[in-house]
């Protein structure tokens, strides 16, 4: 191995895979120029599709709102503010006045769907939404918009909890997207010393890598214990490593399920494992779980439905409905939680010093859920009263849920599944392994592992394993992959996946690639093949280090 590109190697060890994304898709682009091929880029976990028919519905809302703005005050460029006494007879009536206009079936159903299965009061719920569409008001309350809270709730029940919620009812916080959820949450765990300082958490590994980096900033310098998912068990926690979880001083246990970059969802024997383990041994145990691709396995169901007290559910819209820019995720804590038990159980001097900090928002702080002090902390306490996620963002959110609530038949569902499942197969193909592989229910398909270590230990045996940890470096195959060939993968030992290990995403390029992309990484693979069988023939391979993290 060319010593110049091992140090270069070293220095982009303890980045982000994503900021070494940077550097490798400027080699593949001036690959790209080279050989006049496009450049794959499958580092992305934007999808390329978008949901049409909600995105037809609020723009043909909003050309509603504009003529109610209009009916109030119409002067040059002034209007007034929607009114809310009979707005749902005259968007019946524009509906149909426009009911060849993409959007117009949704609009014409969505309303009787919502004031049948959730009892609105059809002219309060249609003002909600023209009124948050002009977005001319700040968001009241704060923490979500009354229907929309109701409405996405019902969502939720479908995607995390398959329809079967646990008793009792969760309260929603409408934010900017699944890491503004991270970043809240993580906020307001210290400010309200549920977590502290130096505590320690345990990590479900692989995880996205924001996980493994927040908890070591100056702000929380948590100590981490990582309950490892490995490929050989499926990607599935052992009876080992939920064994970790039964200390007393991990406090926490953070976890993205279904995986990243890993898709695999937690088996529903090893969640009866960890709910026994947390009923039994830990009810003090606090969980956080992304769940952001669970849409994509059939009767899913997060730890929130299941562990409902000690969990706090994260969910975005992002992937789903293809709709990143959009910013749309939301917060989900059960009424019935151990969080707000420990803020009560507080010593006194600390109760005193939460009182002072939220008490310019109530009278009686110490009563504060622990999700309405999120919602402060998320605008630093003193400007609570400009909280809240924009209001086009939450109609945004509530008209994707309720599209889901009217696609009875789940073909949209069924639609995106296929999409990144039938990419997978091209995937596999290429590859030229056993085509069972990816084909496993609790298997998201959003992003895939290819771990070159396993799968040379498979097929070449451990000396070509060994062959390869002692004489490159773990990101010589993403860097291959990019200048050699224009193809950008992401290197799984960010992900703490195994070393010698890429993350595909499934999501972001057209199907007729990847199988493509599946050639490319066996040619790569089977480099490593022809040095070491050269290298066992008496040629001579530079010698190197094992640079294989551990």
């Amino acid at each position: 191995m060319d010593v110049r590109l091992e140090h270069a190697f070293e220095k982009y060890e303890k980045l982000s895979p994503f900021e070494i994304k940077d550097k490798l898709i400027s080699l593949a682009k001036e690959h790209s120029r080279k050989s006049a091929s496009a450049m794959l880029n499958a580092g992305r976990g934007n999808p390329n599709w978008v949901a049409t028919t909600p995105r037809d519905a609020f723009f043909l809302l909003g050309q509603f709102a504009m003529e109610e703005c209009r009916r109030v005050s119409d002067r040059p460029n002034l209007g007034g503010m929607p009114e809310a006494p009979g707005i749902a007879g005259r968007l019946e009536k524009f509906v149909e006045a426009h009911k060849d206009a993409p959007g117009a079936e949704m609009l014409r159903d969505m309303v009787p769907l919502a004031v049948k299965r959730f009892g609105f009061v059809p002219d309060a719920f249609v003002h909600e939404l023209v009124d948050s569409i002009v977005a001319d008001n700040y968001p009241v309350p704060d923490r979500m918009l009354v229907h929309a809270e109701q409405v996405v709730h019902e969502y939720l029940m479908w995607a995390m909890c398959d329809s079967k919620p646990p008793p009792g009812q969760f309260d929603l916080f409408a934010v900017e997207g699944g890491t503004a959820a991270m970043c809240y949450t993580f906020k307001s765990l210290i400010q309200n010393h549920i977590l502290h300082k130096g505590d320690t958490i345990a990590l479900g590994v692989p995880i996205f890598t924001p996980y493994l980096e927040i908890p070591h900033l100056n702000d929380y310098e948590f100590k981490v214990v990582n309950v490892v998912a490995t490929q050989e068990n499926l990607f599935q926690y052992s009876d080992k490593e939920l064994a970790k979880l039964e200390d007393p001083k991990v406090k926490a246990f953070f976890l993205v399920n279904p995986g990243n970059p890993t898709s695999a969802a937690i088996a529903p024997e090893v969640i009866e494992k960890l709910v026994d383990l947390v009923k039994r041994k830990r009810p003090d145990l606090l969980i956080l779980t992304d769940d952001v691709y669970g849409t994509f396995v059939h009767n899913f169901r997060s730890l929130m439905a299941d562990l409902p007290r000690n969990t706090i559910g994260v969910y975005s819209y992002s992937k789903y409905f293809g709709c990143t820019g959009w910013r749309l995720g939301v917060v989900a804590i059960h009424q019935d939680n151990i969080i707000d038990e420990m803020i009560a159980k507080h010593p006194k001097a600390i109760t005193e010093e939460l009182n002072k900090r939220y008490g310019s928002l109530t009278l009686e702080p110490s009563k504060m859920k622990f999700i309405d002090r999120m919602v402060a902390d998320s605008r630093d306490v003193a400007l609570n009263h400009t909280a809240g996620l924009s209001l086009p963002q939450q109609v945004m959110m509530t008209l994707f849920s309720l599209f889901q609530m009217l696609d009875k038949d789940e073909t949209y569902r069924e639609a995106t599944m296929g999409i990144v499942h039938r990419r997978v197969a091209a995937t596999v193909e290429g590859l030229g392994i056993p085509a069972t592989t990816g084909t496993h229910p609790l298997f998201a398909a959003y992003y895939g592992l290819i771990d070159f270590e396993f799968w040379l230990k498979k097929f070449g045996g451990e000396d070509v394993a060994k062959f390869m940890r002692a004489h490159y470096h773990p990101l010589d195959i993403v860097y291959r992959l990019a200048d050699q060939h224009g193809v950008v993968l992401l290197n799984g030992g960010g992900f703490e996946a195994p070393n010698w290990s890429v993350r595909i995403s499934f999501a972001n390029l057209p199907d007729d690639v990847y199988d493509d992309i599946g050639r490319i990484v066996r040619s790569v693979a089977s480099t490593y093949v022809e040095a070491y069988r050269f290298s066992a023939n008496g040629g001579a391979v530079s010698k190197g280090k094992d640079k294989a993290k551990k």
